[in-house]
């Protein structure tokens, strides 16, 4: 094989000799066969296959000079050596051959790291690896000016960005120091420039930047002087374009600072340089005129910005500014077209059954489920809230002023909102116009609407059935309102308002664990249902389940931070579980939300008084006594300290004041006479007396006094007085006698009762008292003695201790020394208490708060939250 080659070789030198005159084609010879490139003999050229049986395939490549041709001296070409070029027919080199020193590339596509140019002692490196590492980058150099002109604006960038943040995280003073910054090094920037001779092109888009953030910022931190100087800079420069609508905001400003006449002056320059192709932008221009107009209470001027925008772009929020305006000024007709505008007003939001599948595919199902709660959506929701929300104040507004009674303005604007999109509202404007009734206490009327509701769908026949349970509660109907629990709840099992109302009616029954049931039902229903958890609270503590109840009111209380109500709660349940110091310091909570709630105040000095701690009494109960000057215990524990601590003159003031709010019991009037006794002033205590005895002749206390006095002072009254207290004397002892008379005979015939049906039936034990209320046969029996001590129960919390009252009258029994006429008497005669014949209420303070719960009453007024809404 390899002989044949050089017999070619040869050959082709040699036509290549005789050739090499003539003129050469370079795009000839393509076409020539070449039997280098044969490779279909192979299997017959004997010397190949030699070759790849034996090693001799890889030994190096033979060479051989070709002596007297043009070429010269060239590897000879074998399947595993460098190839030899050949000379075409035509003289023409083939591809690959080296001319003149230099190689021609081939046409095919080579193999990676093979070269026709390959020479002895060559490797295979297709990386280049034996030329050596690349030659190191050349280090920057940042002491160049247009380098550190790069490094500035990088800077300044990253400032204006953290000012940015600092800003969004609620940071506004430090938003306001990186603003200043980056201000100051934009300024440095361009001094940089200047000096290097670039200051023809500074970056006019940085500055910019810098100067609108660092008005921004002043804005925010309300310094609106420097704010307006940084916007006046901007919009002053020519060069900067589109900066004439920054008076949008120089307008805002004086908005904020109540300057309305400039911000309608900066408004309307920015809407004369912002062109008709910014349609949105110029509308939420002259919308902000028109509300600038309404603050200056320039209605006509507002009416006419307002129905621009309603003709160009109407809207839900310039539809509703312009029904204000024109009840404003009473303008029925225009209200009615106002109205009717606003609920055309189209809101882009498509319709709900685009989330309701339509097919049982799965991915159906799933793109559903994924756009039922994406932003867009929630977008969509909050904008038909809202416009739910414009449309019902509106009615009610208007209702009243556009016809001559509101029940007829009410069905107007309920037959246009039938007739427009929004169908659903219908009902709640009915439901409203029923509040409306409430309101004017016309509650026959309320209940005639409410009762329209019964045959509607489920979702208002439940709302309207609940606030006629709450009605009827109010009005002490219970059956009624335990009717209408019912039905609310058959129409909505998972109304929480309902399952109040109903376990509020199975209280007023008495049966608190089945009401418990019902508040528990609410809750699971609607965690956030304060009222339920308030109720099962009180609950609670009607069962005498007092950690439960105090475990309901803390939650209540993470709920509403600054409910007096609940914290009082708190208190009341410490007190009840002997807790005094948590119960003062709950009770200093409320204080904190409620200042000046005279009976918060009163409660606190009576638990220092509890403890002992009398200069912490007297300063809550005088600040009690100086909020509220009427109230008994507050002007009892008063005059009592006072004359405890040996200050009788001032003790005067308050049984004074207690003389003028009782002015028929006795013993205030002998009171302020004993004072004046007790403090030397005997003639004013002498006169005192004689005021008593004339308006309380029969009274034996003073006329004692006065035959007292009269025998110290020398007076010759004194037999007369002496006279009048011996009659006075006998017949309070025949009263006494005819009434304990009265007492044995009732006991002996009721003892006689019990021993007749003893055995005879089952007794049936009384019902409890509800605590703290007294009945109208105790009200009597204290009316015809009422000189004797309470019983030892009334005035009781629930059984937990004795009354304010009570321990008052033992301190003041105890007052007075033995060897004094006065001191003397029998502490029933002499008993200074006052028992209410309510009973005391100590459940909660008298707020200014709305009203919750009276007593251990339940929260009653919060019970249908759907029928006084806000």
């Amino acid at each position: 094989m390899v002989l044949s080659l050089h017999r070619h070789a040869r050959e082709r030198e040699m036509e290549n000799v005789h050739l090499a005159v003539e003129e050469e084609d370079l795009y000839s010879g393509y076409n020539d066969y070449n039997p280098t490139f044969d490779s279909e003999e192979l299997e017959n050229d004997v010397g190949f296959q030699q070759a790849v049986r034996t090693s001799h395939g890889r030994r190096p490549p033979m060479t051989a000079k070709i002596p007297g041709t043009a070429i010269g001296a060239r590897p000879l070409a074998t399947s595993f050596g460098a190839r030899v070029p050949v000379a075409s027919s035509m003289g023409r080199p083939m591809t690959g051959a080296v001319q003149d020193g230099a190689a021609r590339p081939m046409t095919a596509v080579r193999a990676a790291g093979y070269t026709s140019s390959m020479t002895r002692g060559s490797t295979f490196d297709p990386l280049g690896q034996s030329r050596g590492p690349a030659a190191p980058l050349e280090a920057k150099n940042e002491d160049t000016p247009e380098e550190k002109i790069k490094i500035l604006e990088k800077k300044v960038n990253e400032l204006i960005e953290e000012s940015c943040m600092a800003q969004s995280t609620g940071a506004l003073q430090l938003a306001l120091e990186k603003a200043k910054e980056a201000g100051r090094k934009e300024r440095t920037l361009v001094r940089h420039r200047e000096k290097s001779g670039n200051g023809d092109h500074i970056n006019l888009d940085l500055t910019y930047s810098v100067l609108l953030n660092l008005a921004n910022q002043y804005a925010n931190n309300e310094m609106f002087p420097e704010a307006l100087n940084s916007y006046q800079v901007i919009v002053r420069n020519k060069m900067f374009s589109n900066a004439g609508r920054l008076k949008v905001n120089m307008a805002n400003i004086y908005v904020r600072q109540k300057s309305y006449p400039k911000a309608i002056k900066f408004y309307r320059m920015a809407l004369d340089q912002i062109s008709n192709a910014h349609k949105e932008m110029r509308i939420k221009i002259m919308q902000n005129i028109g509300v600038v107009f309404v603050r200056m209470g320039q209605y006509s001027d507002a009416i006419t910005s307002f129905e621009h925008i309603m003709s160009e772009s109407p809207n839900v929020k310039t539809g509703f500014n312009l029904i204000l305006c024109y009840y404003a000024i009473g303008d029925r007709e225009r209200m009615k077209k106002a109205f009717q505008k606003l609920i055309s007003v189209p809101l882009g939001v498509d319709d709900e059954d685009k989330y309701i599948p339509s097919s049982d595919e799965s991915d159906s199902e799933l793109v559903i489920e994924a756009i039922k709660n994406d932003k867009l959506h929630q977008m969509e929701r909050d904008l038909k809230v809202l416009a739910e929300k414009y449309i019902m104040t509106a009615a009610k507004l208007i209702a009243p002023a556009i016809e001559t009674s509101f029940a007829t303005g009410f069905d107007w604007c309920v037959d246009m909102v039938k007739s427009s999109q929004y169908v659903e509202l219908a009902n709640d404007l009915e439901i409203n116009k029923a509040i409306s009734y409430l309101r004017q206490k016309d509650f026959n009327q309320a209940v005639e609407t409410l009762k329209t509701f019964e045959k509607k769908d489920s979702r208002v026949k439940s709302a309207a059935a609940t606030n006629l349970s709450f009605l009827y509660f109010l009005e002490k109907d219970y059956e009624q309102a335990d009717r209408y629990a019912d039905l609310a709840m058959t129409a909505d099992r998972y109304n929480p308002a309902a399952l109040i109302n109903k376990g509020n009616t199975v209280f007023i029954k008495q049966d608190h664990e089945k009401a418990a049931e019902f508040y528990k039902e609410a809750l699971r229903n609607d965690s956030s249902c304060t009222e339920a958890l308030y109720n099962l609270g009180l609950t609670y503590k009607r069962l005498n389940r007092l950690e439960e109840a105090l475990d309901c009111f803390l939650k209540l209380h993470a709920i509403l931070r600054n409910s007096a109500q609940v914290m009082y709660q708190l208190t009341t349940l410490y007190e009840l579980l002997e807790d005094p110091q948590q119960a003062i310091e709950w009770l200093i909570q409320v204080l904190s939300v409620t200042h000046t709630d005279p009976r918060a105040l009163a409660k606190l000095g009576e638990l220092y008084d509890g403890e002992g701690d009398k200069s912490q009494a007297l300063q809550y109960y005088y600040e009690s006594f100086r909020y509220f000057p009427s109230n008994m215990d507050v002007i009892e524990w008063l005059g009592a300290y006072y004359i405890e601590t040996h200050f009788c003159e001032k003790a005067i003031q308050y049984f004074e004041r207690a003389t003028l709010i009782q002015p028929a019991q006795v013993k205030w009037q002998l009171m302020v006479a004993s004072c004046y006794r007790r403090s030397g002033n005997y003639q004013k205590a002498l006169e005192t007396y004689k005021d008593i005895h004339r308006r309380f002749p029969e009274n034996v206390e003073c006329l004692r006094f006065l035959v007292r006095l009269c025998t110290d002072m020398g007076l010759k009254d004194v037999q007369e007085y002496a006279t009048k207290l011996k009659k006075a004397e006998k017949m309070k002892e025949i009263r006494e006698q005819r009434v304990k008379a009265g007492r044995e005979g009732s006991a002996r015939s009721r003892r006689e009762g019990r021993e007749g049906s003893a055995g005879a039936s089952t007794p049936v034990l009384a019902s409890p008292k509800k605590a703290g209320v007294v009945t109208e046969a105790d009200v009597k029996a204290a009316g015809a003695s009422r000189h004797l001590s309470p019983p030892p129960d009334s005035g009781r919390d629930a059984g937990h201790g004795n009354t304010k009252g009570e321990r008052l009258s033992a301190k003041m029994r105890s007052l007075p020394g033995s060897n004094e006429p006065y001191e003397a008497n029998s502490p029933k005669e002499i008993d200074a208490s006052y028992v209410d014949p309510l009973g005391p209420q100590t459940e909660r303070p008298k707020t200014g708060a709305k009203k919750r719960v009276e007593g251990d009453d339940f929260a009653d007024e919060e019970l249908g939250d759907d029928l006084l809404p806000e």
